[in-house]
């Protein structure tokens, strides 16, 4: 029997990591991009002892051309959209390429999906950003987008884009509406694992503060490994459908410093400082998703909430920080 064949657009990434693995499991061949897979550091792939198991494909998603020629090359049956600028502060400082890597990107996906004109089931990876604030109602798959962020906007753009080519075309397409979900893959311009790798120089003596910005925050967090499960599952469905993925629980930002410090058995007050400069032009106080509907259709539901995550992060950076001094 013919193995099933699967593209991954930001395979170098923490999703594009673990799905990849998880396809691989699941008897996939894999094939991931960049845009120059030469010269790419697929380091998160390597982590997972992976990166010789899947193939490379150099390809530019803002160029149609470029897009058209790897899907008529890979003729893949899955493919799991998860490239683009991923930072939501990032987003205030590089908003046309926000836009451009994320939805941009997925009409040309979109696009030459309808152009090769063979079966293909398509995965879009959009966000808990693109429903704003929320003002501590959970947010549902019919809950209104109103993104407070260029990285908000781009990501709601991308999702009705992807609507209109299933309602449209017909096309086997998706959108997975995921809130925030971590991993040790995070790079550390993303506050949690920043706070992971602060508690561990903090243990090591290498540090002593750790500077935040809005502590006040509340957010859905899960564990990444969880959420590329639903993914798999929203693809692997009878017919195309958007879900939210989330966990169903929102603490705030000082709930998961306390929980990263106490797991390390320091107390956060005595290392946390604030910085104003680090809040954001507009901020969401309130974000948390209902994945009632992934639990009912898709069989998925979070196993790590918050403070399960916290530890998991910290236990990973302490055992990073000791690996590389060990060498």
């Amino acid at each position: 029997m013919r193995k099933r064949k699967a593209l991954i657009t930001g395979i170098s990434g923490q999703d594009g990591a673990y799905l990849a693995e998880l396809l691989l499991r699941e008897g996939y061949l894999v094939i991931g991009t960049s845009r120059d897979a030469q010269i790419t550091s697929f380091r998160n792939l390597r982590r997972l002892g992976i990166e010789k198991k899947v193939g490379l494909e150099s390809v530019a998603l803002n160029d149609f051309r470029s897009v058209l020629q790897v899907l008529t090359k890979v003729e893949p049956d899955e493919i799991y959209h998860l490239a683009g600028q991923s930072s939501v502060a990032l987003s205030f400082e590089q908003p046309v390429e926000t836009q451009e890597s994320i939805a941009g990107a997925a009409l040309n996906l979109l696009e030459a999906a309808r152009f090769v004109k063979r079966p293909v089931r398509i995965y879009n990876a959009s966000s808990g950003e693109c429903f704003g604030e929320l003002s501590g109602m959970p947010a549902t798959e019919s809950t209104p987008f109103q993104p407070r962020s260029p990285y908000g906007v781009a990501k709601a753009a991308a999702f009705w884009l992807v609507a209109n080519y299933r309602e449209a075309y017909g096309l086997f397409a998706c959108s997975g509406i995921l809130f925030n979900h971590e991993s040790p893959l995070r790079p550390e311009r993303f506050v949690t694992k920043k706070i992971a790798n602060s508690v561990a120089r903090i243990l090591r003596g290498e540090q002593t503060k750790l500077t935040l910005g809005n502590l006040d925050i509340w957010r859905d967090w899960g564990w990444s490994p969880e959420y590329v499960q639903a993914m798999h599952a929203i693809l692997a469905s009878d017919r195309p459908e958007d879900f939210v993925i989330a966990t169903g629980e929102s603490r705030q930002l000082r709930d998961f410093a306390k929980a990263a410090f106490s797991y390390a058995g320091l107390d956060w007050q005595n290392h946390v400082e604030i910085d104003q400069s680090l809040f954001r032009p507009s901020e969401i106080l309130f974000s948390k998703g209902d994945p009632i509907r992934a639990q009912k259709i898709l069989g998925w539901q979070p196993r790590s909430r918050m403070k399960e995550v916290a530890q998991m992060l910290v236990q990973a950076s302490v055992e990073e920080f000791e690996s590389r001094s060990n060498r």
